[in-house]
């Protein structure tokens, strides 16, 4: 694992584009196709902007999945993550292949449904943030470090769903899903690279938990600090609590 800060969150979004395109390009050249999972939220609004704008990306040889959306979220609503993805990625690259996860399913077929796809080839690189809790996907504190299932149904913890009424996607509490289906830690460590983009303040106290300190399943995002290619992005403001020593400031 390697920890970035950058001053800003502008710089931040432009140099994780910048190895995400790099990385997708990589893999095309490669092996005719670029397999990626995408991450959703507020966190990834500036990142997927700059990402999409990139140029020299052939999207016809990119295959993306979906780490986590709620159970019962049809796609019209304004939190769903397959519509946040099919705005701010899909229908702006024009991507061919992808696998959402359809909140209205039957949640066991639509995870032996997508569990299929992805376990047919590796995985390049993954986008993925950190939540206020820690939680890497939707894989609340304690997390399951151990299954080996590629995708499970969750129980959204308080924190969590504090934090998507925080961010404006609902209008009260109670509005907030208490389940999700989420990508597993492990799947999500079979990536060869990842990119972990987590910018602002509110995301100190986890980054300090995450990354200042041991792997533990209260941390979830934590398990990071053994992948050999995860590079976790921060700027100054989600840096602010961590100890100096695990920080490597970059001035752009």
């Amino acid at each position: 694992m390697e920890i970035k800060v950058f001053h800003s969150k502008g710089d931040l979004a432009r140099a994780a584009a910048a190895q995400a395109a790099s990385l997708i390009r990589e893999a095309i050249t490669r092996r005719g196709i670029a397999r990626i999972i995408a991450a959703t939220g507020a966190s990834q609004f500036d990142f997927l902007d700059v990402l999409t704008r990139t140029p020299d990306i052939d999207w016809n040889r990119v295959e993306m999945f979906h780490l986590d959306e709620y159970v019962g979220m049809p796609e019209s609503a304004p939190a769903s993550f397959c519509r946040y993805l099919r705005e701010r990625l899909i229908n702006k690259v024009g991507l061919k292949r992808f696998h959402l996860l359809d909140g209205t399913g039957d949640p066991a077929a639509v995870i032996k449904r997508v569990s299929e796809e992805i376990r047919k080839a590796p995985i390049d690189v993954a986008f993925a943030g950190v939540g206020e809790n820690g939680h890497l996907a939707f894989n609340d504190p304690p997390a399951d470090f151990d299954t080996d299932e590629a995708y499970i149904v969750v129980d959204l913890d308080e924190d969590c769903r504090k934090q998507q009424l925080g961010e404006g996607w609902f209008p009260t509490l109670a509005d907030v899903p208490r389940q999700a289906l989420s990508m597993t830690i492990k799947q999500l460590m079979k990536a060869e690279h990842i990119l972990c983009i987590v910018p602002d303040a509110r995301k100190a106290k986890a980054i300090r938990a995450c990354f200042g300190g041991d792997v533990s399943a209260m941390a979830p995002a934590s398990i990071l600090q053994r992948h050999p290619n995860a590079i976790i992005f921060l700027d100054q403001e989600s840096s602010a609590l961590l100890p100096q020593a695990r920080a490597e400031a970059h001035a752009n």
